[in-house]
């Protein structure tokens, strides 16, 4: 990975009707990175996704997709990249071979069986290769969806919820194929809202109702959002977890099995709590390193609340 950009675009914005979908969006993104598009849905991920890959103009904002103007070039863009829909979007009467044919036919990619040949082998597809996709699991279906991205060896991938719907297993391998990929150059641009998912991204940026909130490397993103945490065990915790919810200074408490993650962004407010609680003796309390879990939900919290004054 390197520090050139593969997408710079700068106030990119789209309006449906009356609404406002993606507000100035920027984002830029290196070559060979994993790049993670977070948010709860309806935060405009697919619109962004969709204004980078061509398939839709920005009504604002400008910037650059491999090189090619997202307004201007977006025929170049679309040849260029693989963009993995949220919806299975093959063929569900024709078999996989038969699927990838048809790709690599629309691409007019030549050496087509050849290619065709490596995407079912490097995808695990071969001994299934005659089987329907209609008749496939979730997590083939995902497998025939990216060996289809791959056919024509685009620079970009773009996978908009890629792993909605499939088993925790497909979820994994689908991850070390990512891994992979990356690996030998190619720049991944994924969203998703699964927080296991999320920290196999190198960047993040957290999308909350068409705004971006906040950008950076996965790794610095807890301390950008400035909380500080303390893991918290002992018994009754769910009785705990309800008063700690009503004392100041304490903004967050989420809950990992049988132990609580305390959160605030007031040092001395929070140390003042935690110092209360430990003279009843009866919980444990040790600050921890916020990461990326905590910030995830202190994030998708804070874009609950900005939605429902919206709608207020």
């Amino acid at each position: 990975m390197n520090d050139e950009p593969v997408i710079d675009v700068r106030g990119l914005t789209k309006n449906f009707g009356e609404k406002r979908v993606v507000d100035h969006f920027d984002v830029r993104v290196p070559r060979g990175a994993i790049y993670g598009f977070l948010g709860p849905n309806g935060s405009g991920k697919t619109t962004t996704i969709r204004m980078l890959c061509g398939l839709l103009t920005p009504d604002e904002g400008d910037g650059t997709c491999l090189g090619f103007d997202v307004r201007k070039q977006a025929d170049q863009i679309k040849e260029r990249v693989g963009y993995m829909t949220q919806k299975f979007s093959y063929y569900e009467d024709l078999s996989i071979r038969e699927n990838l044919d048809f790709v690599a036919r629309m691409y007019r990619l030549d050496r087509r069986r050849e290619r065709v040949d490596a995407a079912l082998t490097d995808l695990g597809l071969a001994d299934r290769q005659k089987q329907l996709a209609g008749s496939l699991s979730g997590g083939w279906k995902q497998r025939l969806a990216l060996a289809a991205c791959l056919l024509h060896e685009p620079q970009l991938l773009l996978l908009d919820e890629p792993t909605a719907g499939v088993d925790p297993k497909a979820r994994r391998d689908f991850w070390d194929e990512i891994r992979r990929l990356s690996a030998k150059g190619v720049t991944v641009l994924v969203s998703t809202h699964y927080m296991d998912e999320a920290i196999q991204c190198d960047f993040i940026t957290y999308i909350a109702y068409g705004k971006k909130l906040i950008d950076g490397r996965a790794a610095d993103i807890p301390g950008m959002v400035g909380l500080i945490t303390y893991r918290v065990s002992g018994p009754d915790i769910s009785e705990l977890e309800a008063r700690l919810r009503q004392e100041d200074g304490v903004v967050q408490v989420a809950r990992f099995g049988s132990v609580l993650h305390v959160s605030g962004t007031d040092r001395s407010k929070l140390d003042a709590v935690a110092a209360a609680y430990r003279q009843d003796g009866t919980h444990e309390w040790t600050e921890k390193t916020s990461e990326l879990e905590e910030a995830f939900i202190y994030l998708m919290a804070g874009a609950r609340d900005n939605f429902a004054r919206d709608a207020a």
